[in-house]
């Protein structure tokens, strides 16, 4: 897969005409957009067909997360809007995931819809271990939890997660090299550290075996996006 489709630039703002702008700045450097909750609840739905009138795909990365038959109904709206990709959140189980995913195949071969890449998040890159433990109550490390929750979405149907780059190996060590692992927490050498606790470099990310870096305040907070962007193009380029 070339980089520029590894890519995925997250449009993490509020305005629709200001997203627009970035993909119109941007889009010789990748082909995918995150759209998040910001901007979809502030731009609305038309946001996704407006991306995709660019010629650009969209991850749409609202994260469902509740009773089967809700996040069901939700991913099958986002189908029908022409994501590229969605995500669940993997601690809904099985059953949500699993109808999920069902119901999507389904709809896609009787409305002859390309099938969009379904990928269930497992644990936040601004949970450390200590956050597991003392808040969420769960007692074993983030790798155990991580490897768990990638192996119940493959069970499940799903098509990859979304994980920190500390986990790709170990996803890809038990579920497959097939399975996609999506990676947020992407910071430069060059960047300062935020909220994200887990993270590391584009380069390091890709030779770990990470399919798609996301990657938002690390390019669009500089003061020369386009300049950021070709600097972390050479970096994907030598890993």
């Amino acid at each position: 897969m070339p980089w520029k489709e590894k890519l995925i630039i997250a449009l993490d703002v509020s305005d629709a005409r200001h997203a627009l702008n970035i993909v119109d700045m941007l889009g010789d450097y990748a082909s995918v957009f995150k759209v998040g909750f910001e901007l979809f609840v502030s731009a609305g739905p038309g946001i996704v067909k407006d991306i995709n009138n660019k010629g650009k795909k969209v991850f749409l990365d609202l994260k469902f997360h509740d009773i089967p038959n809700t996040v069901t109904k939700a991913a099958l709206a986002a189908v029908r809007l022409g994501v590229y990709m969605f995500n669940v959140h993997t601690s809904g189980g099985y059953d949500m995931m699993k109808r999920c995913s069902d119901s999507v195949s389904e709809l896609c071969i009787k409305e002859n819809i390309q099938k969009p890449k379904i990928i269930g998040v497992t644990v936040l890159t601004s949970l450390d271990n200590s956050a597991l433990k003392n808040e969420l109550f769960i007692s074993h490390g983030i790798k155990t939890h991580v490897r768990h929750l990638s192996l119940l979405a493959q069970k499940a149907g799903l098509d990859g997660v979304v994980a920190s780059p500390h986990e790709i190996s170990m996803i890809k060590q038990h579920c497959g090299k097939d399975f996609l692992v999506v990676t947020p927490g992407i910071r430069p050498s060059w960047v300062a550290p935020d909220d994200q606790k887990r993270t590391t470099t584009p380069k390091e990310a890709l030779k770990s075996g990470a399919d798609y870096i996301v990657m938002g305040r690390g390019i669009l907070k500089q003061e020369d996006p386009i300049k950021a962007l070709e600097l972390i193009s050479l970096e994907m380029l030598t890993a």
